[in-house]
Order: structure tokens, then C-alpha cells, then sequence
């Protein structure tokens, strides 16, 4: 089955909100899906113990050890295993990035994320080659404006284009729904729109982004 990995070397750049967003969207929709918790601080797990009813397994792995062996599990029982990385480069990363059908690449519309993302794609591309292998990776926008692209943004997707580097067309907006999502300990359809701000929009924008990644996998599986 699918193992979906969200990288970056930046902290802060949204990995976990896009990991929890797009497995409990996935989940909610019917998927099986796992997430392997391998940020020390443990965001996701922490998330797991309130009281949502979301289906989506989450686990902790942030040792080497324990990755492997859990991974291999879940692989074998859901459809979907995503695994939350932590930013600092290390064996686990490795391992994970090996075993990624795709690498997620969180960034927010600032300079520093894009010279770390592309610290990220240089880091994909000499695993790949370590074992001779292509890893598919795509980069993803986060907290950005659904109205406006700022002029920081619209180069950053210029610069992406022209160097060929694969995005997301979707990105995940800026929405207090997200962040709502860790502070109530639910999924965005358990969230009360009395309560959160642009709800409706953000499910919106969680379904989309889930669609075409979705779509992704799917023509990486028929291209096999």
C-alpha cells in the first residue's frame, strides 16, 4: 500500500497539520489509513489521545528500531501509511524516504522554506541514488492565501517551474480550521462551524488537496 512521507528540514513549515488534514480526510471518506508519528514531540499522537472519532490509526515511531517494523505492519493492513518526519536528517529519514511511493514537501511562500526545500529535494534525489532509485516527490504550499498570491509566492512557483521541481496545484490555505483541528483534538467534520472560522472552507480545501493527491498515487500505480 501507499507510504506517503511529509518532509522538511524546517521546522514549522506544517508538516503535521498536512499529515493529519489529508489522513483524517482520507479516513473520514472511508480509506484505511495509518499515520507513523516519527516527530519527537509527538503532535499527532498527542492529537489521537482526545476524542475523536476519526478512524485513522496513529503510531509512534520516532526511533530507528521501531520504524521498520511498524511500517512493514501497517503496509500490510491500510491503504494508506503516512509518516510525519522529523526535520534533522537521520537514519529513520532514510529509511523512510526509501520506502516513500511519494515525498510530501510542506513549505510556507517565504525564501528560507524554498532554500530548505530544495535542501530536502537535494537529500530525496542522493537517496534515490544511494539505491538507485526514483523517489517521487512533489512540493506543497501551506498557510498560504486562497484569494491573493503574494509577490514572494508567485516567484517562489516561478523558480519551482522553471527548475522543473513537481507541486501541488492545490495548496493548504491558511485556515484557523487547522489549527482548531490539534487544539479541540478532532477532525474538520467534527469541528462546530459556530466555533471555528471558515470551516466550510477549509473542508473544501482539505477535500481538493486530498483528490489530487488521490490522482497522484493512483498514475504512479498505473505507471508501474
Amino acid at each position: 500500500m501507499p507510504v506517503i512521507a511529509v518532509a522538511n528540514p524546517k521546522g514549522g513549515a506544517g508538516k503535521s497539520t498536512t499529515t493529519l488534514v489529508l489522513a483524517t480526510t482520507l479516513a473520514s471518506q472511508g480509506a484505511s489509513v495509518t499515520i507513523l508519528d516519527c516527530d519527537r514531540n509527538q503532535p499527532i499522537v498527542g492529537w489521537r489521545g482526545g476524542g475523536s472519532k476519526n478512524p485513522v490509526i496513529v503510531d509512534s515511531a520516532a526511533n530507528e528500531e521501531s520504524f521498520k517494523e511498524k511500517l512493514d505492519l501497517h503496509r500490510r493492513q491500510r491503504q494508506f501509511v503516512f509518516v510525519d518526519l522529523e526535520g534533522t536528517a537521520n537514519r529513520l529519514m532514510s529509511r523512510a524516504l526509501f520506502r516513500a511511493h511519494l515525498v510530501i514537501i510542506p513549505i510556507q511562500a517565504s525564501p528560507t522554506d524554498a532554500e530548505l526545500a530544495a535542501k530536502a529535494i537535494h537529500l530525496i534525489k542522493d537517496e534515490g541514488d544511494s539505491f538507485d532509485k526514483l523517489i517521487p516527490y512533489r512540493v506543497l504550499f501551506t498557510r498560504t492565501s486562497p484569494q491573493i498570491k503574494t509577490k514572494i509566492e508567485k516567484a517562489i512557483i516561478t523558480q519551482l517551474e522553471g527548475g522543473d521541481i513537481p507541486r501541488f496545484t492545490h495548496h493548504l490555505n491558511e485556515r484557523a480550521a487547522y489549527k482548531a483541528m490539534f487544539y479541540h483534538q478532532l477532525d474538520l467534520n467534527e469541528l462546530d462551524a459556530g466555533e471555528v472560522n471558515g470551516l466550510p472552507q477549509a473542508r473544501e480545501n482539505a477535500l481538493a488537496l486530498t483528490e489530487e493527491l488521490i490522482n497522484l498515487v493512483m498514475q504512479k500505480e498505473a505507471a508501474e
